[in-house]
């Protein structure tokens, strides 16, 4: 039978969600949906064709019909919702972060280790991608000998007129620290973060200079800048001591008209990404079926928002800053 699977949060992020279960996911039937706003929930209720519209999340979550939960929520929901499905014992694919605190997320990791079972991923959709897959495995091959160096870019047009200098690191390099982490197999001792603000950006410290040290010994550079203009630009490059390995440019599609050649850039992560979020809910789903996690665990949701904010100290305070994570519980094996 389908998994009966109830999406919180019908914003941007839940509403394609509920697009791609209902349109590409396989063995899935969406079948709630709840939002702070009746009439949005509704909305795509009627689009995706899922007939249960709940008024909140811990509604959702305790419906009979609803077998795993997906979260696309403001952050701030995020541990309350999530500690409800591991309390119903239901499977929970969170967007990050986990939680916005570290506190927050160890109490999801010890709820979690108390129900003796593996239910929290994280939305971590770069592990999914195939560029990053084909990284990791040309590393992991041994060819190119040990990693030195990573070179990471981040780029976005435009940021909402919300956002403030720590949201660069925690809603937009928090991507390149996880899949950094999860390419190296490794956690991070130490981060340094230089400014170098555009004279446009105002109040915002934009773009930012991230360079964070391994427990093995490899630098990490991330460029977050997240009103470059131009486009949604996103690159990586991994320095071996026999070789590189670059994440391939995206998208391949090149134009010509006019005695020119030019090439295109996403608008968003979305549609840069939308075949990493369409595999990611695929896999997600697999997981639930077969009894066997993959992708992102709470203990890597964990993981990511300590060391952002370990970079965001060291962005307040201009000084390197050490990130000092607990010790890995046995529990969540080595990283998937």
């Amino acid at each position: 039978m389908d998994v009966g699977i109830g999406v919180i949060g019908a914003g941007v992020m839940g509403s394609d969600h509920a697009r791609t279960l209902t349109d590409f996911t396989k063995g899935a039937t969406l079948v709630a949906i709840s939002d702070v706003d009746p009439d949005r929930a509704a909305a795509v209720g009627t689009t995706t064709q899922a007939k249960r519209v709940h008024p909140n999340g811990l509604a959702l979550i305790e419906d009979p019909h609803v077998n795993a939960i997906l979260i696309a929520s403001p952050d701030s929901t995020h541990e309350e919702l999530v500690l409800a499905c591991l309390s119903a014992g239901k499977p929970v694919l969170c967007e990050k972060p986990l939680a916005p605190t570290t506190d927050g997320c160890l109490r999801i990791v010890a709820a979690e280790i108390a129900t003796g079972k593996r239910l929290v991923q994280v939305g971590f959709m770069r592990r999914f991608d195939s560029g990053y897959i084909a990284m990791r495995s040309a590393l992991r091959s041994g060819r190119f000998g040990v990693p030195l160096l990573m070179h990471c870019i981040h780029r976005n047009a435009i940021a909402p007129p919300w956002f403030d200098s720590g949201m660069l690191i925690s809603n937009s390099a928090v991507h390149e620290i996880d899949v950094a982490r999860w390419l190296l197999d490794d956690e991070f001792v130490s981060v340094t973060v230089f400014k170098c603000a555009a004279p446009s950006s105002g109040d915002l410290v934009d773009p930012q200079f991230i360079v964070l040290e391994s427990r093995q010994g490899v630098l990490v550079d991330i460029e977050v800048f997240v009103n470059a203009r131009y486009g949604y630009d996103v690159r990586a490059e991994l320095v071996c001591e026999a070789g590189t390995v670059t994440l391939a440019p995206q998208p391949a599609v090149r134009l010509r008209c006019s005695g020119q050649e030019t090439s295109g850039f996403a608008d968003d992560w979305r549609a840069h990404f939308g075949a990493a979020y369409k595999t990611q809910l695929k896999s997600w789903v697999d997981s639930i079926r077969s009894g066997v996690p993959f992708g992102a665990s709470a203990w890597d949701g964990y993981a990511a928002t300590a060391t952002a904010g370990a970079c965001i100290e060291a962005l307040r305070s201009s000084n390197t800053t050490a990130i000092q994570l607990q010790p890995r519980p046995e529990f969540y094996g080595p990283m998937r």
